[in-house]
């Protein structure tokens, strides 16, 4: 008795989509730190589990691979709704020139900074390790009173030419983001 077609399809797609979340679960934020200068409010953090072994390879084979870290900022108040005070969006995008061997690194933060190296571990330092991010001037805050911060990151989705992602599978095994992680202080 032959198995009907339709069966084997969503077979098929249950397990691309069932081990989803545990590519997930692999990538987490560490080494959250919050600090400040005398006049902003800074953020230091590492993302650890981004590059598997199928994402360098694409990387390495020249498909450019972007990570965005996403950071809110708002007050914490016990009576009311906690008052949102930033939205922040930082990108880091990898692209491997194979004439050259060698990655670029262009990060938002630093526009005027592009990097080049032939290292893929500085590569990997550079992509997912955001130091010394200014996230707010202090003079803006509220002396004695809750803040929150909350961070998470995300792979964005590699999409191909012509219509390709649709028939290639091995993309969806890349979308991946972390959990929000919370910090609270008081200022």
């Amino acid at each position: 008795m032959r198995p009907c077609n339709t069966c084997i399809i969503i077979i098929f797609f249950s397990l691309i989509f069932l081990s989803q979340p545990a590519f997930a679960e692999e990538a987490i934020l560490t080494d959250i730190n919050i600090t400040n200068t005398r006049d902003n409010l800074l953020i230091f953090l590492k993302l650890e589990g981004a590059f598997r072994d199928k994402l360098k390879k694409a990387v390495q084979s020249g498909v450019p691979a972007t990570f965005t870290f996403y950071i809110e900022l708002s007050q914490v108040r016990s009576m009311w709704p906690d008052k949102d005070i930033a939205d922040l969006t930082f990108t880091s995008t990898i692209k491997y020139d194979n004439l050259k061997k060698e990655y670029k690194i262009t990060r938002s933060w630093k526009k005027h900074d592009p990097s080049a190296t032939r290292s893929f571990e500085e590569a990997h330092a550079l992509m997912t390790e955001l130091n010394r991010i200014e996230l707010y001037p202090l003079k803006k805050l509220l002396k004695s009173k809750r803040y929150r911060i909350k961070t998470k990151a995300e792979i964005s989705k590699i999409t191909f030419p012509l219509y390709l992602h649709y028939i290639l599978i091995f993309p969806i095994l890349w979308d991946f983001e972390t959990d929000w992680y919370s910090i609270d202080f008081i200022y």
